[in-house]
Order: C-alpha cells, then sequence, then structure tokens
C-alpha cells in the first residue's frame, strides 16, 4: 500500500463538513485505526465526542480490543459505552449481522450523528465487489458520506492515510485479523485486486473514490431529468407506451424503474433486460402483466404500463427434520432417506441426526460442490435464474451452522459424500 499522510485525515474530516464544532457526534470505535484516528480527529475539530465499542466476542483478541478503546477514551476523557453482543446466527452473512447491531446500538444511544470510520479504501472494496457483482449505475455509487444520522467524515482519506495519522500522532491501536480473513469478499479486493490495480495507477483507492462521488452527483441531477419527464408525460402511477415511445432508451428504462419504486415505496433494481420485455408485452396488445418478483407486478393494459404490490408472503416457519424422517416445510415435503437415493445424496457423517429446514435469509452464503469458493445465495438465484417469487419459499437445509443443501440449487462443498460413505439420500417435492 502507499504510504499515507498524517495531514490529511484531518483536513478530509474538516472539509466534510460533518463534524460540526460544538455539535454531539457518536463515535463507531472499533479500536482500529481508521476509529482511533476519527475520534482523535473528532476531538480536534471540536465536536462533543462520545464513543461506542461493540464486543462480538468473535474471537480470542475481542476483549483486547474493549481493553485499548476504554484505555483511548480514558486518557481522552471521552465518555464511551460498551456494548456485548449476543451469539452470532448460526448462518448468513457474519458482517452484515454485526454491522447492524452496530447501527442498531448507535440510533439508541446517538443524541445526533453518528460516525463511522470509513476510508476511502473502504469506498474501493465497496465499489469493486458490487461492480463484480451488481450490474449497473447504482452499484458505482458507493457508500454516501451521510445516511440519515450515520455520516462518513473520512471518506476522501485512505487507510494509509488514517495509520499515517495514528502514528504521527502517537496513538495506539489494535490490528484486526479478521481483516486478512479470505473467506470476506472484502479482503479478497483488498488482498488481490486493490494490489494489481496498483500496478497500473499509483492511487486506486483515491480515483475509485472521486469516480463514486462524482457518479454520486450525477445521479441527483439524472434523478430529476426522470422526475421532469414523467411530470411533463402527466405520469403519476402510469405512463402510455406511446409517450415512452417518444424518449431516448435510456430514459425510458429510468422512468419505467421510478414507476416501479413509485409502487414497491422503495429504491427498485428494474433490469435492462426487465423494462425491454415491460416494452415488448405492451407491443403485443391486450392486457399482459410480468411479475417481478417480491410482490410487484408491471400490468400493461391496452397500451398503458403501472406497476402494482402484493404484500409479500412471510416465508415458511423453520422446522427440524429428523434423519430418517420427513417434514412439511410450506408447501413443500422434505424427507431424508438413510442409504437410499433421493434428488442429493449427502454424507451423513457431516448431516448428523437431524438438519433444520428453513428460508433463504439476507446474506446467506454457501460453497457449492465444485465451485472452489463461497457465494451468496442471491448470486446462486440469479445465476439459476431462479423467479425472485420462489426463492423465499424454497427449502433450504442447514447442518451444523452450514447450508447443506437448497433444493433444486446447490449442494454444499462440505457434504458431499465420498466414496464408499454412509449417505443420506434428500428430497423436496410439492406437497399434494
Amino acid at each position: 500500500m502507499a504510504s499515507g499522510s498524517p495531514e490529511r485525515a484531518l483536513e478530509v474530516a474538516r472539509e466534510s463538513g460533518l463534524v460540526p464544532a460544538g455539535e454531539p457526534l457518536l463515535v463507531l470505535l472499533s479500536g482500529g485505526s481508521d476509529s482511533v484516528c476519527l475520534l482523535d480527529v473528532a476531538l480536534r475539530l471540536d465536536a462533543r465526542v462520545s464513543a461506542l465499542h461493540v464486543n462480538y466476542g468473535l474471537r480470542e483478541g475481542a476483549n483486547d480490543d474493549e481493553r485499548v478503546c476504554i484505555e483511548l477514551c480514558e486518557r481522552r476523557g471521552v465518555e464511551l459505552t460498551v456494548e456485548r453482543a449476543s451469539a452470532p446466527p448460526e448462518a448468513g452473512n457474519l458482517q452484515a449481522w454485526a454491522r447492524d447491531l452496530r447501527y442498531a446500538h448507535a440510533e439508541r444511544l446517538a443524541s445526533g450523528d453518528y460516525a463511522a470510520a470509513h476510508t476511502a479504501s473502504d469506498q474501493a472494496e465497496t465499489v469493486l465487489y458490487r461492480l463484480a457483482t451488481s450490474p449497473g449505475r447504482r452499484a458505482l455509487l458507493g457508500m454516501t458520506p451521510r445516511r440519515g444520522a450515520l455520516v462518513r467524515p473520512l471518506l476522501r482519506a485512505t487507510a494509509a492515510d488514517t495509520g499515517a495519522y495514528c502514528e504521527d500522532r502517537g496513538l495506539s491501536f489494535v490490528d484486526d485479523p479478521s481483516n486478512r480473513d479470505p473467506r470476506f469478499a472484502r479482503t479478497r479486493a483488498r488482498d488481490d485486486l486493490l494490489p494489481a490495480m496498483r500496478s497500473l495507477g499509483a492511487a486506486p483507492e483515491e480515483t475509485i473514490a472521486e469516480t463514486a462521488a462524482l457518479l454520486r452527483d450525477e445521479s441527483e441531477v439524472l434523478d430529476k431529468v426522470v422526475d421532469q419527464a414523467l411530470e411533463r408525460l402527466g405520469a403519476g402511477g402510469a405512463v402510455t407506451l406511446a409517450a415512452l415511445d417518444t424518449e431516448l432508451p435510456a430514459l425510458r428504462r429510468l422512468m419505467l424503474r421510478r414507476l416501479a419504486e413509485r409502487a414497491a415505496g422503495a429504491s427498485w433494481p428494474l433490469s435492462r433486460a426487465e423494462a425491454d420485455r415491460i416494452l415488448a408485452l405492451g407491443r403485443e396488445g391486450g392486457s399482459h402483466s410480468l411479475d417481478l418478483g417480491g410482490g410487484l407486478r408491471a400490468v400493461v393494459e391496452y397500451g398503458v404500463v403501472r406497476f402494482t404490490r402484493e404484500r409479500a408472503k412471510e416465508p415458511p416457519d423453520a422446522v427440524v427434520l429428523p434423519i430418517p424422517g420427513r417434514v412439511r416445510f410450506g408447501a413443500w415435503e422434505v424427507e431424508a432417506r438413510v442409504g437410499e437415493r433421493g434428488e442429493v445424496d449427502l454424507a451423513i457423517d457431516e448431516l448428523g441426526s437431524s438438519v433444520t429446514v428453513r428460508a433463504w435469509r439476507d446474506g446467506d452464503r454457501m460453497r457449492p460442490v465444485g465451485l472452489g469458493g463461497a457465494k451468496s445465495l442471491q448470486d446462486l438465484f440469479t445465476d439459476q435464474k431462479v423467479p425472485r417469487e420462489l426463492r423465499r419459499t424454497l427449502p433450504v437445509v442447514e447442518a451444523g451452522g452450514d447450508i447443506a443443501w437448497v433444493a433444486g440449487v446447490a449442494v454444499g462443498e462440505r457434504f458431499k459424500a465420498g466414496p464408499g460413505a454412509s449417505t443420506v439420500g434428500l428430497s423436496a417435492r410439492k406437497a399434494g
């Protein structure tokens, strides 16, 4: 990594305008160089600083991190709240769980804004990850400097800058070894992609962060153009195909996306293929509809396009499947037979005496057979073109905290039966 500038972090935070003097600011303090730098910078900018540290208890050094935060805040006269996390979920995205828990505590404690120490390095990792997994302009916008009460004053400084700042100021910090764990996508972006990009340019992190900032500014302009175009056409919740046909292709897609978002009441990633399909349905004449998942449906009736949304159905409750045994999971019947073939045959030693059958959760990941690494279920569903409306109802079989099988989608590498191994045949079929 390129050497950082000790002065850069303070300059960036001051220029951001997100650390106003005399105003309360709760700093999310992990004990790492980024957050230690942010705490010191906020004090130098005369904010009324308090701090929050969440001890997740996920590794042996967690209590050492807590001690570093306590000692730092005692030296600087900063009020520190320490929260101890309960046990993490057995499956799902661990980093997302930790983030959501940290922000939930911050929302409860903060009397004003609360600040995360995300840097340009974090921004670059975020953009690279999204670029690899999510098509579209929005994937490149990265993290925003402000989202509600959450602010990111260091978003234009690099991790090298915060490290140089701490060294220059004589500030002690901890090095979290999980930041080097290759199981996490961010680690692979940091350790593999960014070094390769530095061979092409001296400052890829700053370049990516600046690109994201420019695109966010331009996105505001584009959003206004879309709203003005819909207003010009008198499109509240619907628009005619004849009117859409007078616009440029990109604007047509963005107008459809905005109408979809109005119906959904939230951001909606309407793809180019979906937009093109909606337009094609309209040109067939008559009345047609396209299910977009999540209860959202595009309806085309005699040349007019509108979107409707039904309340999403709750996923089925999790059930325990004994081995051998059979259970009902929503509209499915899932069966395990020892020594008999099923849709998939898994190693009984890895499954144990029972498994859990549950619905897909946001952030779920597994290591599919033959892939050679982990992948999110979201990406697996997309790769295999599983309709959105089916994803929350498919049986997900979990054993020992790992996903063993997603019906009709993938088998977990750990559960693959080797030659001569005792097996369990798992099957899932719609209940009659």
